[in-house]
């Protein structure tokens, strides 16, 4: 269903991690608007709401008002000056979290057109961690895997086999 191409091979991963954590009969929160891999979801099963586009530096509201039981952020918290409140905010006992992780031969990401669509942090494994664990999150399981591109040159070897994503499954302590 899903091959190895970007970003078909992130969604397979992602949904794999999510299958193996998480009941179809829980309900799901996910940061960010609805989006592809909201619908592949949904499609499989899930019961999935998303937020609506609120800057989640500034409004918790629609994360203080779910009863979800489960709250996933997948390629949201790169995004945000300040993941830490927005973990402290999340009343769910279960969390999913995909990152992009921060590449020592790339940049971050900052699109030149899109002032929202901007990394202003790429994490690096263990800072994702200590993020989780100083805002009460124990987390249960991890998984790391690469992004080959199909182009000619260092940086396309180094992706081959130097992990871009990185998920996290973490419970409430």
């Amino acid at each position: 269903m899903y091959e190895n191409t970007f970003p078909n091979k992130r969604y397979k991963h992602t949904l794999n991690f999510l299958n193996k954590h998480i009941k179809t009969s829980e309900s799901i929160l996910d940061l960010g608007v609805k989006n592809p891999f909201s619908e592949i979801m949904i499609s499989e099963g899930f019961s999935v709401e998303n937020t609506q586009g609120e800057d989640l530096d500034e409004d918790h509201s629609n994360i203080n008002n779910s009863s979800a039981d489960v709250i996933t952020a997948f390629e949201i918290f790169e995004h945000l000056l300040s993941p830490y409140e927005v973990l402290k905010s999340i009343k769910a006992k279960k969390i999913i979290i995909s990152v992009p992780l921060r590449l020592w031969f790339a940049t971050a990401y900052r699109s030149k057109t899109d002032m929202l669509d901007r990394h202003y942090h790429e994490f690096e494994d263990w800072q994702l961690d200590w993020l989780l664990e100083k805002t009460g999150w124990t987390i249960k399981d991890r998984q790391k895997w690469t992004n080959p591109v199909k182009k000619i040159g260092i940086r396309p070897l180094l992706r081959q086999f130097t992990p871009r994503y990185y998920i996290v499954y973490a419970v409430r302590t």
